[in-house]
């Protein structure tokens, strides 16, 4: 004799009831708070990190060349020396010496104006910028 729809669906409905599916949220409520540990990133998403720090800094002018040029436009920069190195560039500090702290074509320093005036070689703000990068691993 086969058991009837009916009785199937209590029977299935009353295992709910006894052991609960583990969903994401009651998985969350009911697992004790595990510690934050800081997330390995490649060097590439970090140097991917520092151009989007670049170019969200607000009220910073980049000086290339004697030209001065909006925190976006020096990001779009980056990135197209960055795709133009290829792979030779492996690192976040290899990307900020070769490529974020001097003109390829002239060789003269970049320099960043903050918003309160001072001036700096863009070298040691980028680095200033890893470290926060990496602070929020």
């Amino acid at each position: 004799m086969r058991p009837s729809p009916l009785l199937c669906a209590t029977l299935v409905a009353a295992s709910f009831a006894v052991y609960p599916i583990a969903t994401p949220a009651a998985t969350q409520a009911s697992a004790p708070p595990t510690p934050m540990v800081a997330s390995k990133r490649t060097p590439a998403a970090e140097i991917d990190a520092l151009i989007d720090k670049v170019a969200h800094a607000k009220g910073v002018v980049f000086i290339r060349n004697g030209t001065e040029h909006t925190a976006t436009e020096a990001a779009q920069h980056l990135a197209r020396k960055r795709k133009a190195a290829g792979d030779r560039i492996k690192t976040p500090e290899q990307f900020i010496d070769k490529l974020g702290s001097r003109s390829s074509m002239t060789g003269k320093s970049y320099r960043v104006r903050l918003p309160d005036g001072r001036e700096m070689d863009s070298a040691t703000w980028m680095t200033g910028l890893l470290e926060e990068v990496r602070a929020t691993r």
